[in-house]
Order: structure tokens, then C-alpha cells, then sequence
């Protein structure tokens, strides 16, 4: 079963209603990614922001020690002062030369000194592999243990049962063995994984059931493409046993791989109980589904039109069937031919009447199918033609007369009126053919050359047949003319080759009954589908549905369990159903075959073809937990909590799930289905080989050059045709090829796209940013890891203590405002958002707030406030890295495990580690709002200093003679109310730390004290307001200009935001995540506009008093 195989329209053409444009990234997570992605290899946003390694030389200094530095610069002043009255000063400083830039350190080639299947040997955090992240030592050797300890395997209670808290359980999508797994398998797996480890993690049986589909149609194509550019034979050539045996051998070397890429993905599966669509017991389930629904004649014999696909020489359904629109004439690659066929064309030619001098104008888009006509129709009540009905018209190139009919279907207003019919190879025709009893000539091969039905043109390829018909129309003066034709091509999605109506004796399944219990269960909400739009999509096509043909003619898959009856001394028509039995054995069908034709000699034949591959893949979600038979695992894990797959196979798999679980076992196979989008190329195109846009997520974890994804095209099954443009692609998307990014930020960044609406478009950048992100948490957590040291031993419990400082109150209750929002938000799958928010508590809070504010603390403080700062660090730490486990699950075990435990946890791994949960001990809306006016504040102060870069010429400086040219800036902090007074006042070291090294002072001002004046101005809140000293630094008039200019944008992005935010749909149509992003927007907006509009103030009165 193919993952993300299809969409129903061409690769590399753009996708139809159900998907938009890609979802964009925030705007606080873009600036952080592209930012990051710019820096260095530390990956520290500001120096000494996240606590890292960089700086940990730098004491954070006391106020005493910058009262001393102040008065040495005071001193230096007074020194420069009288230098100057003498006439002389000091040398100006040479102007320094550039540091050429240090080398990157080239590492040997890392080799993981823990035996397979152990607990990992942790280097020391200073040791050439640990200084800096590297994905390939953090993810090195962890899953090998997790996996021999049964941390994946479902736990249960002492009876077998299921855990108190239930479970949840998730069959994969079963990825085909046709190759390499790609990143819509990567999407599906770090979705599912994420999942599954939460639900582990909050006490859950979990079970994720991993497995592989034979991919019948798929497999066998790719194995005798193979076949053929290597020793030039076909499978007729070898035979079926032989061509089957190659391809098990096949199957055996992709299975192992892609079973080594989902382990390098980090998915915990229990591979005790993986699964292959052709296993012995998942053959004996395909066997009973086959027999018992024929004996309850749900499954029949038919001779019907069927997708004929040359190329591949089977027939398929209609869903593995893309249909190419055309405007008009256009010319097409067909398989197997070496020019370009013409389509999009409407023929017109003429008919002699028999036995008369009148002839018939028709008009056809295939004209070399004028070889099997039977009949001409018109429309009974056409007064050009109704005296024709009745007579006859003779064919020019085969001894055959065509009835002239008189049929409703036709269309008096298209072509000329008068349709030829072809009863056995169109789908209407075939209809007409059954009203009018007409003869059905099939004038096909299975190989798509003519037979001997087509006389003259016996052998001749079918589209150099039409080349050839109408040279022949031609001279015999009855070809007229040709016109363009708005049409759609069929398309073997698989082979790409012209899909030719063909009829074929069949084995066919009535789908309306069982269709309908489909569309009840979905209808009473028993079945969830996520998201709206797939929903929508899964009642079109079942309110619709039509029997579904099961035969494929092929020799890889599972045989159909049917025999033909031969009765001595009767000459048996396989069309004819009433003379096939099928048994589970060829023994039981043996004694069915007696029982119906008792006291006949009878001998059995069993069919040769196979059953479609998702009629195997239907029956995964029980099949695999041992139905028919009734096990444990069936008893305890059925039905599945939630089914997650690419939208574009909710037809071909999901539906026949739901039909079959209905009719086969009386319940539901899942209770939700989670739809996710489709990776797309960063053009927007749909994946495919021939483009060369496929990308291994092994490329993204490990990094590779250019040349060496040229080389892998090279070594590929592309046609020689296609490898140019693939190249092409190659060389424009990744210039410089693809650097390691590693499992965990990939894993990442593909969650962080679901958004639950248009697709997703692959980038590399992205995902590199992401690794940064890995790089952020691994220095943070080494930063904390060196303060707390190696003695430290946590609380008993995380609970707070009453002494926490401001700052620590802050940081608790956002850890817990995070987790709370995390669990809602998996739950609500809103998965986009559930990245959102673990990405903001560990970057912006923890990183860039709480481990800077810690550091004077640790430094300086008293021993009872060191202590509780640190308790609190490696509260909030261990809460971040098992919040953030289910998306990065290797680097937070490689860290978590690097933590010292708390008294009396035992726990092993961060796997199975207590999720973290809403504590309504931890909520403290008030530290909240304090806090966050202090970190108002110091962002404005740095928005302040970033937007009025101050003149070199103009400000007041002080120059150093061991020191560089230091800025003395003037901020002060106004407060509105006495309580914010007495909250800044009391954390103005907090607020001069968090505001950066520019800021000499920060002066607090109570409501009472007057307005600073020749100042910048930002609005935190309504509780205070920044100001910047700018006066006598800044041109006055300039910024009055640029303030206005900045003004008016404000104004317009606010009035546009508003109308976004006010529209009637927004809440209703948008998800929670855009809503906060969106939301967020207009907030910003509003605030820029304030603060713009004060500060113009600030300038014209700066303006006045300079008059």
C-alpha cells in the first residue's frame, strides 16, 4: 500500500481543491529559524542568551563591582577633561585589522563505543563529540536499548489486561517494499510517533504495529523494469515461480531498509509484532474474507469493460486511474512508443449507408476504435437521421455491417449527432450495446496491439493504428476533418501509460450495503475524520461508489482462492460464475464443486490472477492483531484508537477499512481518522522520481552532497528521458546539497508544519533551523548541567517551596501554562501548534528569560536563593525535556538521562517518564503579570535602542584604556500604579540584565514623578512605559518623518489585521493555532501604533524646545 502514492493527478502539476497553498510559519518561529540559521555553530541567538558554554567564563558582575567601573570611568573623564585643556589627548586607537576566521574543526569519523542493545556509554559533556550537538553522537545507540528493554511493547496489568488509563493503539500506514521510504512516510511516522509516546507517556497500553505491504502492482513493475534493463528479459521469459522468487528476494533487502530508516526516525514501534501483507496468518485472513463474502454473494463473476493497462497488462480499479485534462489538441509521451501521440483531437469520418449512395458523418476521439464498431446511434428524435434508423452502414476495412440505433444517450448538439459505438471498449458504448443487443468485438491484445478482430491492422500497435486508420479514411475519401477537443486522458498512475476500457471476464465485489454502514458509523461520529475537508470528501465518493473489480493479472500478491469447475465431457465458459466454487483449501473447494455437481467427473483449475493489493491492506487494522482467529491481541486492542494517512488514499484504503472491519469483525476499526497534507517540493509540486524532488529523509538526518544525489539518481530505475530534468531539479533546490540535520529535527519540523490544512512544501532551510533549535536545548541543558554540578540532588517533589523568587514563581507557572496547553493540544491534534508551544517555553522562556535571569542569582545571591533558583532550573529543565520528549525523543533522552533523578526515581527511561500535567499548585496568574511587565520592558528598551541607532558623533561617551567605547544610555521605566512601581523596583537588576550590555542604568519613576522628556517611547502595558534618552543624539526632524512613515504602515497592517481577525468565518474556519497567530498579529500591530504615536509626541515637543 502506497503512502502519499497519489492524488489522483499528474506529478508535478498542481493538486486540486482539497489542497492549498503550503502553511506558513509563524512569524516569531520564522524570525527565530532564519535567524538562528545565520549564527554560529553554538547556535546562540544573542551571546550569552541561552546559557550556554560561550560566555561561561564571564561573571555576571555585581552592583558594586559597576559602581567601581563607573567611578574608574568617572575618574578617566575628569583625567580626559584636563588633558584636553592643555591641548593634548591621547592617541587615537589604530584601527584594529580583521581576525582571519577560525578554522572549523574537522572531527574524525565517529564510532559509538556502547554495545549493540545496551544501555549508552554518556561521554563527559567536554569530550570532542559533546562540546556542540552533533545528531549522529546524540542519536547514536539509544534505540537499540530502547528496544531490547520492551520500552515499546504495550504494558499491562498483572491480569493481561489493559492499563487503568486504557490504551491507544496505531497500525502504520504499511509502506510499500518498492524502495526507499520518502518524506511523506517521514511526515506520517512523526505524527503517529508523537502520538504514541505522549499517550505512553501518560500511562497508556500503548501499541504502535509496525509492518510493510507487498504492493502488488507496484513491486512486480519495478522488479521487471529491473528485469529487463538488465538482461533484457520479461517475466514471460522466466516464468511465474522464478519471477516470484526474485521478487521475495527483493522484499527481503527493501524491508530490511526501510525497517532501519523507521528505526533511525526514532518510531516506537513493537517490532514483535510486525506484520507483511503476505505473512502466513495475513494470508489466511485474505483466504476467509474471499470465500466467506462470495458465499454470502457479496463477491461474483463478471464479464465487464475494466481499466485495461498495457504497460502492465492487468486491469485496475478506477481509483488507481489519474485523469489528464486537456484544453485541445496536445501530444503525449505514451510508453512504448517512440514519438509522441496526438490527443485532445475529435476525427470526423463518414460511413457509407448500405445499399444506398447516402453516407454518416460520426466524429471520434479515438478513431483507431472504429475497428470494433458495431453499431452507429443517433438520437430517435433527430429529424436529420430518423430515416436512417433501422438501416444498416457498411464498414470500410472489415466484412461488417453496423446497425444504425436510436438511443436517448445521444447528444443531437455534440459532434455531428451521430455517435459510433464500440460496445467493448467504452463504458457508455458497452450500455448501448447491452440496450440494443449489439455484438461486443474486442479487437485488443493484452499488450495493446490489435488482433485479429481488426483485420487488415492485425499486430499493429494500438497509436500506430490511429496514424494508420486515418491514412486509410483518407484514401478512401472519407475522412473529413479534425477539431480541437477539451478531454481527459486516462492514466495508469503507476505505468503512466493510456488506460484502454477492455472487457474482461472478472472477480467483482457489490460495494452499495456496505458502503452505507460506512457512511452510518462516520455519520454518528462512532468514526472521526479529521480534518473537515477529508471528511467531506469520504461521503462524495462512498454516496457514490461503484462495485469494485478485485482481479489483477499479475503473479505477486495473493492468489485468488476461486477454481473453475471443468466437467468431463463439457466445454465450460469461465465467464459463466455458477461454474466456480472457491474454499479456503483446494480440498474444501473440491467438495463444494461435488456437492453442486453431483455425479459429475469434475477437475479444478484454479484462477491464476491475484487479488488488488488493497483488498490485503483493507483488512490491516484486525488482520494484524490475528483475525480470524480471536487472540489476545484482538480482545485487548480492537478496535485501534486512530488511523493516520496521507488524505490522498482515504478511497483506495481507509473507506475499505471501515467496510470490511464493519462486515468482517461487527466493529469499527478505528475511532478517528487523522488525515495529514502531502509533502510537496519547495516549487509546490507533487513528489515524484521522474522529477528527481523525491527526498530521502536518510539525506536529511546524515546530510549529502550534490554530486552524490546525482549519483543516486544515476544508480536509480529513472528512464533516460526523465533523468535530465531530475538532475536539473537537483542542482537548482540544493545547490549545495543537503547538510545533516539529523532524525530529531526533522521529526520536528515536519509536525511543526501539520496544520491540518493546504500541504506542505519541503524545506531544507527549515529543517536545518530546527537542528539549531536541537543545538539550543543541548547547550541550555549543558549550562544548567554545570551550575547545578555534579553533587546536586533534586527535591523530592517539584512542588514549590513559598521562597521562590518572582522570576521562579513565572517560570513554574509557565512550564505548567505550556504543558497544559500541549496536552489540549495534541489532543485536539492540532499538531502545528503543540511544536508552537514547547518551541516558545524552552527558546523564549526558559532559554532566553529564566536561565538569563538565574545567573545573577546563582552568582550572587544568598545560599537559600542559589538553591532555590536551581531547584527551580532543573524543575523547569526536566519539565521541558519530557514536555518535548514525543517530538525530539533521541536528544531528550541523551539529556534527560544526563539529569540527576530525584529521590526514589527509578524510572529508566525518558520513554516511559511521567508526562507533564496541568498542577493547579503551579498557576500563578499574578507572578504572571508582573513578570511579563518586566520582560515588557526590557524588550522595549532593546526595541528602542535597536530602532534609534544612536550617532557616534552626538552621544556622551567615555573612552577606556582597557575597556571599548562604551554608550552611557539613559532609560527609565515610568510606572502607572504603585503596585507596578514597587514590582519594577524591586527587579530592576532583573530588568537591566534581560535588557542587554548597552544599558549603563535603569531609573524607575513613580506615577507622581514627572514625564521624561527627549525620549523614545514604548508602551509595554497599560501599567508603564520605556523611555529612551535620545535627545541631542538623534535629528530631530528625520525621526519625526521616519516615526510618521513607520506610523502610517502601522496603522494600514492594523486595519487589515482587524478585518482578518473580524471576519464572519475566522473562528469557525480557522484553527486555534493561526487564530493565536493571527490574533497575535493584530496585538503587535496595535502596540507599534502606540508607541509610534508617543514618540512623535516626544519629538515635537523635543522640536519646540529646541526652538
Amino acid at each position: 500500500m502506497a503512502l502519499n502514492a497519489a492524488s489522483h493527478n499528474i506529478p508535478g502539476e498542481e493538486t486540486g481543491p482539497v489542497s492549498g497553498q503550503p502553511p506558513a510559519l509563524s512569524d516569531e518561529t520564522k524570525a527565530a529559524l532564519l535567524g538562528s540559521a545565520e549564527k554560529d555553530i553554538t547556535g546562540q541567538s544573542v551571546p550569552g542568551q541561552d546559557g550556554g558554554e560561550k560566555d561561561d567564563d564571564k561573571k555576571v558582575k555585581s552592583e558594586k563591582e559597576l559602581a567601581k567601573e563607573r567611578a574608574k570611568e568617572e575618574k578617566l573623564r575628569k583625567f580626559l577633561e584636563k588633558q584636553a585643556k592643555k591641548g593634548t589627548a591621547p592617541a587615537a586607537k589604530p584601527k584594529e585589522t580583521k581576525k582571519p576566521k577560525a578554522e572549523v574543526e574537522v572531527l574524525p569519523e565517529y564510532v559509538e563505543e556502547t554495545p549493540k542493545g545496551e544501555k549508552k556509554i554518556l561521554k563527559p559533556l567536554d569530550d570532542v563529540f559533546h562540546k556542540a550537538y552533533l545528531p549522529k553522537v546524540v542519536e547514536s545507540a539509544w534505540y537499540d536499548w530502547w528496544e531490547k528493554e520492551g520500552f515499546f511493547q504495550p504494558q499491562l496489568d498483572a491480569d493481561g489486561k489493559t492499563k487503568g488509563a486504557g490504551y491507544f493503539v496505531i497500525p502504520i500506514p504499511p509502506p510499500n517494499v518498492t524502495g526507499a521510504l520518502h518524506c511523506g512516510h517521514a511526515l506520517g511516522n512523526a505524527l503517529q510517533d508523537s502520538l504514541i509516546r505522549w499517550h505512553r507517556m501518560r500511562g497508556f497500553s500503548t501499541l504502535y504495529v509496525p509492518g510493510c505491504d507487498h504492493a502488488g502492482i507496484s513491486t512486480q513493475s519495478v522488479v521487471e523494469n529491473i528485469l529487463w534493463r538488465r538482461e533484457g528479459k520479461t517475466r514471460h521469459d522466466l516464468g511465474r515461480e522464478e519471477l516470484v522468487k526474485r521478487i521475495w528476494a527483493w522484499k527481503g533487502d527493501y524491508h530490511g531498509r526501510i525497517n532501519h530508516v523507521l528505526k533511525r526516525l526514532g518510531g516506537s514501534f513493537d517490532w514483535t509484532r510486525e506484520a507483511f501483507t503476505m505473512d502466513e496468518n495475513l494470508t489466511a485472513a485474505v483466504t476467509e474474507t474471499f470465500v466467506r463474502l462470495h458465499e454470502e454473494g457479496y463477491i461474483y463473476r463478471s464479464n465487464r469493460l475494466v481499466n485495461w493497462c498495457s504497460r502492465l497488462q492487468t486491469a485496475l480499479s478506477n481509483l488507481e486511474v489519474d485523469q489528464k485534462e486537456l484544453t485541445g489538441r496536445t501530444l503525449l509521451d505514451v510508453p512504448g512508443y517512440d514519438r509522441k501521440v496526438e490527443f485532445g483531437v475529435l476525427t470526423f469520418f463518414k460511413y457509407p449507408i448500405d445499399g444506398s449512395d447516402e453516407f454518416l458523418t460520426v466524429a471520434t476521439t479515438r478513431p483507431e476504435t472504429m475497428l470494433g464498431d458495431t453499431a452507429i446511434a443517433v438520437h430517435p428524435n433527430d429529424k436529420r437521421y430518423t430515416h436512417l434508423i433501422g438501416k444498416k452502414a457498411k464498414h470500410p476495412f472489415v466484412d461488417r455491417l453496423l446497425h444504425i440505433v436510436g438511443d436517448d444517450y445521444v447528444d443531437p448538439e455534440f459532434g455531428t449527432g451521430a455517435v459510433k459505438i464500440t460496445p467493448a471498449h467504452d463504458p457508455n458504448d458497452f450500455a448501448i450495446g447491452q440496450r440494443h443487443k449489439l455484438d461486443f468485438i474486442n479487437i485488443l491484445n493484452d499488450d495493446g496491439t490489435l488482433n485479429t478482430n481488426a483485420g487488415r491492422f492485425n499486430g499493429v500497435k494500438r497509436f500506430d493504428a490511429r496514424y494508420q486508420v486515418i491514412d486509410e479514411l483518407k484514401k478512401a475519401g472519407l475522412y473529413e476533418k479534425w477539431e480541437n477537443n477539451p478531454m481527459k486522458v486516462p492514466l495508469c498512475n503507476k505505468s503512466k501509460d493510456v488506460i484502454e476500457p477492455l472487457m474482461k471476464p472478472q472477480w467483482w465485489m457489490r460495494m452499495r450495503e456496505m458502503a452505507d454502514s460506512a457512511l452510518d458509523v462516520v455519520r454518528s461520529g462512532e468514526v472521526k475524520i479529521r480534518p473537515d475537508t477529508a471528511e467531506r470528501s469520504y461521503f462524495r465518493w462512498l454516496e457514490n461508489i461503484n462495485d469494485w473489480c478485485l482481479s489483477r493479472q499479475l503473479w505477486w500478491g495473493h492468489q485468488i482462492p476461486a477454481y473453475f469447475v471443468q466437467i468431463e465431457g463439457e466445454h465450460g465458459d469461465e465467464v459463466d460464475g455458477n461454474l466456480w466454487v472457491t474454499g479456503r483449501t483446494e480440498e474444501e473447494a473440491f467438495r463444494k464443486a461435488e456437492a453442486k455437481f453431483p455425479g459429475k467427473k469434475i477437475t479444478l483449475k484454479r484462477d491464476p490472477d491475484v487479488l488488488d493489493t488493497w483488498f490485503s491492506s483493507g483488512l490491516w487494522p484486525f488482520s494484524t492483531l490475528g483475525w480470524p482467529n480471536n487472540t489476545k491481541d484482538l480482545e485487548n486492542f480492537f478496535p485501534t484508537s486512530l488511523l493516520e494517512t496521507g488524505w490522498d488514499i482515504l478511497f483506495f484504503w481507509v473507506a475499505r477499512m471501515i467496510m470490511f472491519s464493519l462486515k468482517l469483525t461487527g466493529k469499527v476499526p478505528f475511532k478517528e481518522v487523522y488525515c495529514h497534507s502531502l509533502v510537496r517540493d519547495s516549487e509546490g509540486r507533487k513528489m515524484s522520481k521522474s522529477l528527481g524532488n523525491v527526498v530521502d529523509p536518510v539525506d536529511i538526518m546524515d546530510g549529502i552532497s550534490l554530486q552524490a544525489l546525482n549519483d543516486k539518481l544515476l544508480a536509480g530505475n529513472l528512464d533516460p528521458k526523465e533523468l535530465k530534468t531530475a538532475t536539473k531539479y537537483q542542482q537548482t533546490a540544493f545547490p549545495q546539497g543537503i547538510p545533516d540535520c539529523g532524525s530529531d529535527a526533522l521529526r520536528f519540523s515536519l509536525i511543526q508544519y501539520t496544520t491540518g490544512g493546504g500541504d506542505i512544501a519541503f524545506d531544507v532551510k527549515v529543517m536545518h533551523g530546527y537542528r539549531r533549535f536541537c543545538n539550543k536545548i543541548y547547550q541550555a541543558t549543558k549550562y544548567v548541567l554545570g551550575k547545578i554540578g555534579d553533587d546536586f540532588v533534586p527535591r523530592q517533589t517539584y512542588h514549590k517551596t513559598g521562597k521562590e523568587s518572582l522570576a521562579e514563581r513565572w517560570i513554574l507557572h509557565k512550564l505548567n501554562y505550556a504543558a497544559n496547553n500541549v496536552n489540549k493540544a495534541l489532543t485536539d491534534r492540532e499538531f502545528s501548534r503543540s511544536t508552537q508551544i514547547v518551541y516558545n517555553y524552552f527558546y523564549d522562556e526558559l532559554c532566553d528569560v529564566y536561565i538569563e535571569n538565574s545567573k545573577a542569582i546563582i552568582q550572587e545571591g544568598t545560599e537559600e536563593e542559589k538553591r532555590s533558583a536551581m531547584d527551580t532550573l532543573y524543575t523547569a529543565l526536566e519539565g521541558a525535556l519530557t514536555m518535548i520528549h514525543p517530538f525530539l525523543p533521541f536528544l531528550s533522552e541523551e539529556l534527560w538521562q544526563r539529569l540527576p533523578r530525584r529521590p526514589n526515581d527509578t524510572t529508566p527511561s525518558i520513554t516511559i517518564a511521567k508526562y507533564p500535567e496541568f498542577d493547579i499548585a503551579l498557576e500563578d496568574h499574578e507572578a504572571e503579570e508582573a513578570y511579563e511587565l518586566l520582560l515588557g520592558c526590557t524588550k522595549g528598551i532593546r526595541s528602542l535602542m535597536s530602532e534609534y541607532k544612536l550617532d557616534e558623533g552626538k552621544g556622551k561617551r567615555l573612552c577606556s584604556l582597557f575597556a571599548p567605547l562604551l554608550t552611557i544610555i539613559a532609560v527609565f521605566v515610568q510606572a502607572t500604579d504603585d503596585a507596578t512601581y514597587q514590582t519594577a523596583k524591586n527587579e530592576v537588576q532583573a530588568i537591566k540584565s534581560l535588557a542587554g550590555k548597552g544599558v549603563a542604568s535603569v531609573e524607575i519613576l513613580s506615577k507622581a514623578e514627572p514625564t521624561p522628556t527627549g525620549c523614545a517611547v514604548f508602551v509595554p502595558s497599560s501599567k508603564a512605559a520605556v523611555f529612551l534618552e535620545v535627545k541631542g543624539r538623534v535629528n530631530i526632524e528625520e525621526e519625526i518623518k521616519k516615526a510618521q512613515t513607520k506610523l502610517k504602515k502601522a496603522l494600514e497592517a492594523a486595519t487589515k489585521q482587524r478585518k482578518v481577525v473580524d471576519a464572519p468565518d475566522f473562528q469557525g474556519k480557522v484553527s486555534l493555532a493561526v487564530q493565536e497567530v493571527e490574533r497575535k498579529k493584530l496585538e503587535e500591530s496595535l502596540a507599534e501604533q502606540s508607541n509610534y504615536e508617543k514618540s512623535i509626541q516626544q519629538f515635537e515637543q523635543l522640536k519646540l524646545e529646541s526652538k
